[in-house]
């Protein structure tokens, strides 16, 4: 039964992720597949508006979903420093991001396919973020302390997990450009009296994302 389970909710996902477009497939496809696509920028008005644009569900078994998974891990250790990306930031509005985990032992990088944030702790903390679509944009952002994260792989097997402090700034700004929300544009401007300086922004000054 639970196996049963299981497949309806992969079917169902496969259902909503959309096919790529043959657009879509000529920017995943563009040269050596095996080197890093160029990061969108928003001082490029056509650039602008994809990062500007919602993104929608990937098919995770589709074969051209692998080469943008690997080509978006090449663009982003192409930056100096930066700690994780979005689809759309290479010209793809799918649901896909690069997410560099500080919360696990040697910070390795990894890829969360279709990420959703089904939980986020009321407690948030302030600190310093960049953005590698925005040049020479730095401000402060309050962002909740402990999220809960649903995605599937490659396979298209589902997890689900929580994480915490630097980690999941990460995550909530990534996968903010899912919704084409970008930094430059966010306004949070609440006050939180709880508010209290940890360390998981003691990172973020030396990292651009």
């Amino acid at each position: 039964m639970k196996k049963i389970s299981l497949l309806l909710v992969l079917f169902i996902g496969l259902i909503n992720a959309q096919k790529l477009t043959s657009h879509e497939m000529s920017i995943i496809n563009q040269g050596d597949v095996n080197t890093a696509l160029p990061i969108y920028q928003t001082t490029d008005a056509n650039q602008h508006k994809t990062l500007l644009s919602l993104s929608t569900e990937a098919d995770p078994l589709d074969p051209n979903i692998a080469v943008l998974v690997k080509r978006m891990k090449e663009s982003l250790l192409s930056t100096d420093g930066g700690v994780g990306i979005a689809a759309p930031q290479v010209g793809i509005n799918r649901k896909i991001i690069w997410v560099q985990r500080f919360d696990k032992e040697g910070a390795p990088f990894e890829y969360f396919i279709n990420p959703v944030i089904v939980w986020r702790s009321d407690l948030q903390n302030l600190g310093p973020e960049g953005d590698l679509s925005i040049p020479e944009f730095r401000d402060q952002f309050y962002r909740s302390k402990v999220i809960q994260l649903e995605y599937v792989d490659l396979k298209g097997q589902r997890y689900s997990e929580i994480v915490e402090g630097f980690t999941a700034v990460i995550f909530q700004h990534e996968i903010d450009h899912l919704f084409g929300i970008l930094i430059s544009d966010k306004k949070e401007k609440e006050k939180n009296n709880s508010y209290n300086k940890v360390d998981a922004y003691q990172k973020s000054d030396m990292n651009r994302r």
